[in-house]
């Protein structure tokens, strides 16, 4: 399992929304909730789950970022990718 991870992330398309969602998670709101609410792509309808995936799937960015967070429960800064502006939280 060290080459896998479990995340959810939330996508949005300006980075000051990613900004304020932060805030917003730093305060204590639901991770799911928000992701839910404001994720442009279709992992919105699970919390923003992304499930288990290995090195090598996802976009270099977004998998360097979600292979750096080392506990469950942490969660990402803002990453740029050609999709838009990630919040990565590692779920396992």
């Amino acid at each position: 399992m060290a080459n896998q991870i479990r995340c959810a992330h939330i996508l949005v398309e300006k980075e000051s929304l990613a900004k304020e969602i932060i805030e917003r998670i730093n305060k204590g709101e639901s991770f799911a909730k928000l992701a839910e609410q404001y994720s442009i792509d279709g992992s919105r309808k699970h919390g923003g789950d992304l499930g288990f995936f290995c090195r090598g799937v996802m976009v270099r960015e977004f998998e360097t970022a979600a292979f750096a967070l080392k506990n469950k429960g942490d969660v990402s800064g803002i990453v740029k990718t050609q999709f838009g502006y990630h919040i990565i939280k590692r779920t396992e």
